[in-house]
């Protein structure tokens, strides 16, 4: 076997833009036969895969599986929204959530779990980059579960069984009927999809987040004058606003605008005659946070006209 220099690395870097270890495996496969090697990755998906890393993914599908008390949310980003209506593309995501109900609890979990006999999740990946010819990315990855009660979601925008651009999940502890409880889910997920609260109850708000607005908050209110004690009657005043704002529990319940969520679901337990608890829920949309650029075809357009 030819002996492989970090030049010779380098080199093959520069031409495939493939990373460094997967170019260093090349070379040793292909006993330090610069071109072979760059035939080696582009088969291997690696080359096209490395050369399209750089491109803003910011589109794609959120896919969500429920299997009895147990649900997964994945979110799979592409460059443009036509690739959300490929059918290799859904069905990766569907697979990819479908795994996710095993080995979903963290997104590098689920990067090294099996997507086939000798594949990894993550790998997989790289070979559908190389089959539609645009920078993917499986991005995140939840699983919500619960020992007794009901697992339920909502996809919003949904464009195939299962995905679409918001998916929401809402899980449920309680003795009560199933197919309820499915229903109060459901319901439930579509209020978190339209509402986004950021947390559960009071009690789960970030601490440093409520310090930061009772100090906004404050300095707003001390504007008008008023004196010290009657400030801070007003800040806690808009402090109970923020809550109807960002919990699910203070929210007012898009289904029913006489009721906050929490008093709607003890209404709830008190029909079907036994506790209901919102163990949690989870919210992925398309592109969440993810920085877009806008320019990005337009540079390509420049750059092939020279």
């Amino acid at each position: 076997m030819a002996e492989v220099t970090a030049a010779a690395v380098k080199e093959l870097r520069e031409k495939s833009g493939a990373g460094m270890m997967d170019c260093k495996t090349a070379l040793k496969e292909n006993d330090g036969d610069m071109e072979i090697a760059i035939d080696w990755l582009r088969k291997k998906g690696l080359s096209a895969a490395a050369k399209k890393a750089g491109r803003a993914a910011a589109e794609g599908l959120v896919g969500m599986v429920i299997e009895g008390n147990t649900g997964a949310l994945v979110e799979v980003n592409a460059e443009t929204d036509f690739v959300g209506r490929n059918e290799m593309f859904q069905e990766f995501v569907s697979k990819t959530a479908a795994i996710a109900i095993a080995n979903g609890e963290s997104v590098d979990t689920l990067k090294a779990a099996d997507f086939e006999a000798g594949t990894s999740v993550e790998q997989a990946v790289v070979n559908l980059v190389a089959k539609i010819g645009e920078n993917l990315g499986l991005r995140r990855s939840v699983r919500l579960s619960v020992s007794n009660g009901s697992v339920a979601g909502y996809v919003h925008g949904q464009v195939a069984p299962g995905m679409g651009k918001i998916g929401v999940m809402v899980a449920l502890e309680s003795d009560g009927d199933k197919a309820t409880l499915d229903d109060l889910g459901r319901k439930l997920a579509m209020h978190v999809a339209s509402s986004q609260p950021q947390f559960l109850d009071i009690d789960s708000v970030d601490a440093s987040k409520l310090e930061r607005e009772r100090d906004i908050l404050s300095e707003q209110a001390r504007a008008s004058g008023k004196p010290e004690e009657i400030i801070a009657k007003m800040v806690e005043g808009r402090i109970r606003k923020y809550y109807e704002e960002v919990v699910l529990l203070e929210q007012v319940f898009i289904m029913d605008t006489n009721s906050r969520v929490g008093k709607f679901v003890e209404a709830a337990a008190k029909e079907i005659g036994s506790q209901i608890k919102i163990v949690g829920f989870e919210r992925f949309t398309v592109g969440e946070g993810v920085e877009r650029k806008e320019d990005d075809f337009a540079d390509e357009v420049a750059k092939l006209a020279g």
